[in-house]
């Protein structure tokens, strides 16, 4: 007799102890009403805080008062979104930045008090990036690739005459990082391949560049701060190491070492402006977990508890006593909320989960493991809906993240949730290849995509049927950009085991893909084509071969696909050519095609047409819904 894996028979268990919950059912109208709020930058007299919200319907830039009082919208676009930067350190004025439509060409506007805006980087087709303000507060610095669309240089601007002077012309194809403190460093980086780059340092005043990564193996450096003084260079590595950790540089002697570790990977690490504190955030199993240490003592600092929701991100104030802290859940979006060290409590400033929607009818994520083909752990959450049992089984979704090298984490979606709250299940793969567990982990689909990744998401149909309440017959795929070819690779090269799929702005042909990159993508081609193939050479039969456009005959099952027109990653032309091969095969197919988005969708009309015929195409092909 076969045996069966123990985590079959504790599912089998649990699903047959759980007695259906009934909930509420909210439309997508209602979910894409929750409100997407980032940024915090504050202002010069730290009374509020410059935020990006989508509350308009795309992203407007709107300032909050840090006692909760109240908010004012600054500006008021209804076709573009703008996104919030900074403040001017010295006075009300602001930065934000927006691109035409989704083509990621964007640049960086300044809006004064009187609402007057000026485009400070108004060059045609260059991606304008800001990079911090200098300290001594009289400019700023941008990186642009104006001179070469290959290639990003560094600039510095004036803010009294908004001249702009170059300060580091990059012949060499590198990619420069913030100048340190008193400007005269900065760090450039190479990538070799995806999991092995190079660091070097510049000095700006003397033309050293200096190379301080020297190693052997796969190893990832990437700065993170300099000291007041210029004496330290704090960057991310994972060298001689699985998981990334904080080091320091003594510029002078060459000197490194290990400043923070943990079992995880360390996302983020800086300084406030002082250096009063440290933060550091790391990438515990899928969610981000903060820490802050104060300097001086080394012990941690002591910030407010939110009980489930996981803070994911602070900003300090530039004169140490504020921190603005971020914090949401699976169930509710991230807030914003603003603490004094020292004190006690917090205080709110926003409510971004829909007043409509009772928390408790929404489905917190789960971190689960299987094993796959070879017998690799496979990390993945799966969101159950509150009506699943046994005796009520349920269709069930992969949900597969794009990349490759992404990850799915522990956090707030209104899609997920949607479908949730809709009786689907919901398994997010993270699959060889993902981000988050290590470096060998990271390198496993090297070259493999489309096999062994692949088989990771086959693999969890047995997972799923453990559970006992998922209807097996009904099991779906899903993705966007990688996840989107996860998907037609899965409906092509695996053509009997998921029942739909649904693809979101996904590859379809490598070889168009990889020789069709933005030309700004130059310093990071090299690594691309190392891990995925170079389509100018024999790896082309490879790419040929995993390429589901090529292969579209063996489609059988019903298909959906969304694309934005302006997608300067994957290109219209993947979604067309895929849905008009797919249609010959006499499958349902239908096609959503948005002329204002890009590589994802930002706007909450689109989102709400484009995600609520999601649904209607899953009720339809894989729940078996009929129309009355």
């Amino acid at each position: 007799m076969q045996k069966i894996p123990i985590f079959i028979i504790l599912a089998m268990m649990m699903a047959c102890t759980q007695t259906p919950i009934e909930v509420n059912r909210y439309t997508i109208e209602q979910f894409y009403d929750n409100l997407s709020i980032g940024g915090g930058s504050f202002s010069a007299d730290e009374t509020r805080l410059l935020v990006s919200s989508n509350q308009t319907g795309i992203y407007n830039v709107f300032t909050l008062n840090i006692d909760g009082s109240g908010e004012q919208q600054l500006t008021f676009s209804d076709n573009e979104s703008m996104f919030a930067i900074s403040y001017f350190p010295e006075d009300d004025r602001f930065l934000y930045s927006a691109d035409q439509g989704g083509n990621e060409i964007s640049h960086i506007y300044m809006q004064e008090p009187d609402g007057t805006v000026t485009d400070l980087t108004p060059w045609e087709g260059a991606v304008s990036q800001f990079r911090g303000w200098t300290r001594d507060f009289n400019h700023f610095h941008f990186t642009s690739n104006k001179r070469d669309p290959r290639f990003f240089d560094m600039y510095r601007m004036d803010i009294a005459t908004f001249d702009s002077e170059m300060i580091y012309e990059n012949k060499e194809n590198l990619t420069p990082a913030s100048p340190s403190n008193t400007g005269r460093y900065m760090v450039l980086t190479q990538d070799l391949t995806t999991s092995n780059n190079e660091m070097y340092l510049l000095d700006l005043e003397t033309g050293t560049l200096s190379h301080i990564s020297e190693h052997e193996g796969n190893a990832t450096y990437s700065p993170a701060d300099f000291s007041l003084d210029d004496q330290y260079l704090y960057y991310l590595t994972n060298e001689d190491n699985e998981f990334t950790y904080v080091a320091s540089y003594h510029l002078e002697t060459g000197e490194k070492e290990v400043v923070y570790q943990s079992d995880w990977d360390v996302w983020y690490a800086y300084y406030s402006f002082n250096e009063k504190y440290q933060v550091i955030g790391i990438n515990e199993d899928a969610k981000t977990v903060v820490k802050i240490f104060d300097t001086a003592t080394g012990e941690e600092a002591t910030i407010p508890d939110f009980g489930n929701r996981d803070i994911s991100g602070v900003s300090i104030s530039r004169s140490e006593k504020l921190i603005r802290l971020a914090a949401g859940s699976p169930t509710s979006p991230g807030d914003l909320y603003m603490h004094e060290f020292g004190g006690e409590g917090f205080t709110r400033l926003t409510h971004s989960l829909n007043k409509e929607i009772n928390e408790a009818d929404l489905v917190a994520g789960e971190v689960i493991r299987y094993p796959s083909y070879d017998g690799l752990e496979i990390p993945a959450i799966l969101y159950k809906p509150h009506e699943a049992t046994e005796k009520n089984q349920v269709p069930a979704l992969l949900w597969i993240h794009g990349g490759p090298g992404g990850q799915s984490r522990l956090g707030f979606s209104s899609l997920i949730q949607y479908f949730v709250n809709h009786g689907y299940a919901i398994l997010a793969v993270n699959n060889r290849g993902s981000s988050g567990y290590g470096k060998t982990f990271y390198d496993l689909d090297n070259q493999r995509h489309g096999e062994d990744d692949l088989m990771d998401c086959v693999k969890a149909k047995e997972f799923l049927a453990g559970l006992g309440y998922i209807d097996m017959e009904k099991i779906g795929i899903m993705g966007g950009s990688y996840g989107g070819y996860m998907t037609m690779a899965a409906l092509t090269f695996q053509p009997e085991e998921f029942a739909v799929g649904v693809n979101l702005f996904g590859v379809t042909n490598w070889l168009r893909t990889l020789k069709s990159v933005p030309p700004y993508w130059e310093a990071f081609k090299k690594a691309l084509y190392d891990e995925l193939g170079d389509p100018f050479t024999e790896d082309s039969v490879r790419l040929y071969k995993i390429s589901p456009l090529f292969h579209a005959k063996n489609v059988t099952k019903p298909l959906m696909v969304l694309q934005g027109a302006n997608d300067p990653r994957v290109l219209q032309v993947e979604s067309d050519e895929i849905v008009a091969g797919v249609k010959e095969n006499g499958v349902p197919v239908e096609y959503v095609i948005f002329d204002d988005e890009g590589h994802g969708f930002i706007k909450k009309e689109n989102q709400i047409k484009g995600y609520g015929q999601i649904l209607e195409f899953l009720d339809k092909y894989l729940k078996g819904v009929t129309e009355e």
